[in-house]
């Protein structure tokens, strides 16, 4: 793997970027919603999520290109962006360190594509927006990387991290069934299996670049 040249840093390029694409997008979409900015604004008519880099699996009609990739830097409200956030920071930032930058980002973008996919095969799924799916890869990896690792679930209870990971897929899956509420469960579960994949693969191949 590539491992950072450097000391460990608490808030590595990757994710610092990352961190403030996210949050320029969410205050942009809030401003232009209430302003109504998008009217002087064609090209993807910015002050609409219906239009923009949301992700609409089961209405064709509101499907870009674009959306695989653009979905997971907007967000629904403040606690949304903030919980996504926070998770990125907590394990992207162990990752990054580790893996190197290159490797992270190409890691982030291909569990977030993932969930996009997994998204759109379920039919008559909800709209799918954040970057859950692609915060839920690093999940994975890391319960994969340090299994035995301490996670304090509400900020008090330690759990080791495998088993943090292995609760968390259980929960979706068994709400991605029984549950409708809006929430694309599936979306969180597929970049999972798309991160796993991915790992598989660089274990196989541990001098692949990109």
């Amino acid at each position: 793997m590539d491992y950072a040249p450097q000391g460990f840093r608490v808030l590595p390029p990757v994710v610092k970027n990352l961190l403030i694409i996210n949050v320029i997008c969410f205050l942009g979409t809030m401003v232009m919603q209430k302003y109504g900015l998008g009217n002087y604004i064609n090209l993807l008519q910015l002050n609409n999520l219906r239009y923009n880099g949301v992700l609409y699996g089961t209405q064709p009609l509101h499907f870009y290109i674009w959306q695989p990739i653009t979905y997971m830097f907007l967000h629904g409200n403040f606690e949304h962006l903030f919980f996504n956030m926070f998770a990125l920071w907590m394990f992207g930032n162990t990752l990054e360190n580790i893996w190197g930058a290159r490797r992270f980002l190409f890691y982030y973008l291909f569990c977030g594509v993932g969930a996009a996919i997994c998204n759109l095969l379920i039919p008559g799924w909800p709209v799918c927006v954040g970057a859950s799916g692609a915060v839920y890869g690093l999940l994975l990896a890391f319960g994969m990387i340090f299994p035995n690792e301490r996670i304090y679930l509400y900020f008090i209870m330690p759990i080791k991290a495998k088993w943090f990971v292995i609760g968390y897929a259980v929960l979706e899956l068994i709400e991605g069934v029984l549950v409708t509420d809006g929430i694309a469960h599936f979306a969180h579960l597929g970049g999972m299996l798309f991160g796993f994949l991915l790992l598989m693969y660089w274990r196989k191949h541990p001098f692949s670049r990109f």
